[in-house]
């Protein structure tokens, strides 16, 4: 079956009573149209390098440049730097619509994320913000997100239960102290909860990422999309899992796996079918990444050295 046919919910989503311009930032968002991805694309800023988590499937690693998944950047950019990128970006690529910040830590426990946001909403008002973030400060964090224009803001949500987040999380840190197991894990979720319901509640399009965990978290997928659904979030993303640190024995879903879990969820929130694991620093339309064309803060030979302090 082709993939515009099974996403003709999102398509669907255009019928639904949106303004103007949160119809503007779906049908040119790559990952809430599918078929924006083919004819907009993004400029992500690795703005990011501290995270407040510990995920058992994350490694970051900052200068693997051949390497496409989240959490991996060439060079760590400043604001000044990451403005300089953009500027770049979309005088080189008109077709560039969203700026996004995903990393290669947690943007929300970043100040640089703060100050980069400032500074493309003055001098780009129009273009679309966009931050994924793993939701433990987006409550603290929602008014200054929505000063600056925030609009579209994803979530990875691997559990709506503790005693699964548990299995996923090796700590949390936050105000100041470190938080292991059940404590963690239902830290996480109130934080994670009452964000997205404040972002739906201000209307903000509100995307979920879910990771895939074989043994861990998959009787629990269709649970969790049913209830970000009942929230009001705009689509959902189910993300295999890449076998890396303590999660590296795990075998992986197959795309035939996902497809099935995609339909098991799909009676509750939209689906996003079309992900394609972005980096801290992709830059392009989604799958044909050109992040490599661009130097370090766009004027190296595209090394990556120099902006990170290395």
């Amino acid at each position: 079956m082709d993939s515009r046919e099974t996403d003709k919910d999102l398509r669907d989503a255009q019928n639904l009573p949106y303004d103007p311009d949160t119809l503007r930032r779906i049908n040119e968002h790559p990952c809430y149209s599918q078929d924006a991805r083919h004819v907009f694309g993004r400029c992500h800023v690795a703005v990011a390098p501290k995270c407040n988590i510990q995920c058992n499937y994350c490694v970051r690693d900052y200068d693997c440049v051949n390497e496409s998944r989240p959490g991996v950047t060439s060079e760590i950019l400043a604001p000044g730097d990451a403005l300089e990128r953009i500027d770049e970006v979309v005088s080189r690529m008109k077709h560039i619509k969203v700026v996004g910040i995903a990393g290669p830590g947690d943007p929300l426990a970043n100040e640089e994320t703060f100050e980069t946001l400032r500074l493309v909403h003055e001098k780009y008002p129009d273009v679309i913000l966009c931050i994924s973030t793993n939701g433990l400060l987006l409550p603290e964090k929602i008014d200054i997100l929505e000063k600056y224009g925030v609009r579209n803001i994803t979530v990875t949500l691997n559990a709506i239960d503790p005693a699964i987040g548990e299995k996923i999380y090796t700590f949390v840190e936050y105000g100041g102290k470190k938080y292991h197991g059940r404590e963690a894990a239902e830290l996480l979720l109130k934080n994670q909860m009452k964000g997205i319901e404040e972002a739906v509640k201000r209307k903000m399009l509100v995307k979920i990422n879910t990771v895939y965990i074989p043994g861990v978290n998959d009787q629990h997928i269709p649970e969790i999309a049913k209830k970000v659904g009942a929230m009001g979030v705009f689509n959902f993303n189910i993300i295999p899992l890449i076998p890396q640190y303590k999660f590296k024995d795990v075998v992986p879903p197959t795309p035939a796996d996902k497809a099935k879990m995609h339909e098991l969820c799909a009676p509750y929130v939209r689906q996003m079918r079309h992900c394609q694991r972005c980096r801290a620093d992709a830059v392009g339309i989604l799958g044909k990444d050109v992040q490599n064309e661009f130097g370090c803060c766009g004027k190296g030979d595209g090394s990556g050295k120099g902006c990170s302090g290395e």
